[in-house]
Parts: structure tokens; sequence; C-alpha cells
């Protein structure tokens, strides 16, 4: 699978292991930034994430700040994009199920290195269930449409 990261410098460390944890596992990863601890703003590496995941250059989006909310608020600015932030496999796998959620956001200073392996490959295992879950992710899209 083709999966983009991209982290502010409270989760670039995590980015990195997620990395290197995916590459290992055979999927193809982009790397989107940052690259180490001087402070950056979160908006706009969401903001490359979210470009990542709605061009289809990435299926799947893993965006890691310090709580994880800021930059999952960057990356739902995309309409392409329904971002989850999550704190456990559970939520990760019903985010997919049910909303379709085609990028997850973690915070670092929340969750360790396990638990994040963990909550990543729930997200990638999982599918859209659609059925009754479709009507709804389609309402989504639609509210955005119409705001326009």
């Amino acid at each position: 699978m083709r999966i983009a990261l991209a982290a502010d410098h409270a989760g670039f460390a995590l980015k990195d292991a997620l990395a290197t944890w995916l590459s290992e596992a055979g999927h193809e990863v982009t790397d989107l930034g940052t690259n180490g601890n001087e402070s950056v703003d979160y908006p706009a590496f969401g903001n490359k994430l979210a470009a990542a995941v709605a061009s289809g250059m990435a299926e799947r989006g893993i965006a890691v700040c310090g709580s994880g909310i800021g930059i999952s608020i960057a990356v739902n600015r995309n309409p392409a994009c329904r971002c989850a932030r999550v704190d456990d496999p559970l939520s990760a796998r019903l985010a997919r199920e049910h909303n379709d959620a085609n990028v997850i956001a973690l915070g670092a200073r929340l969750i360790g290195p396990d638990m994040a392996r963990a909550i990543v490959a729930a997200f990638l295992d999982a599918g859209f269930a659609g059925g009754r879950h479709q009507r709804r992710v389609d309402m989504l899209s639609s509210q955005l449409q119409d705001s326009d």
C-alpha cells in the first residue's frame, strides 16, 4: 500500500519509527516531514499530507503531532480527506469500517510506539463496510460541496 506520513516537531520521532516499520513491512512510504525537533507549524504538514492523499499519490495517510488534534484539523480542511484522530486499534478499525477514513492522526505525547504500531495495523487491515455507512459518508461529501 502507498502510505504518506507527516508530522510536526512533537511527532517526528514517532513518524520516523512508523515509516521504518511500514517500509520493512513492504509498504511504499512517502515521508513528508518534518525531520527534526525544531519547532514547525503542524498546519503546513497536515496540508502536505492531505494533498498527497487527495491527489492519489498515497492511498492512506498517517499524521502525527503532540496530541493528534491540530494536525487532524489541518488534514480535514481538504474535502477529499476523512481524518480520524485515534488512540487505540478499535477506534482506528471503526474509523475505516464506518467512516471510510483515509487518514488517521496520532498524538505522540499520548501513545507509545507499540500502541502506534497496533493502531496503524488495525487501520491498514480494515476495509470500509459500506452499506448504511456509505450513505453517511456521501452526506459528508455532499455537505462539503453544497457549502461551496
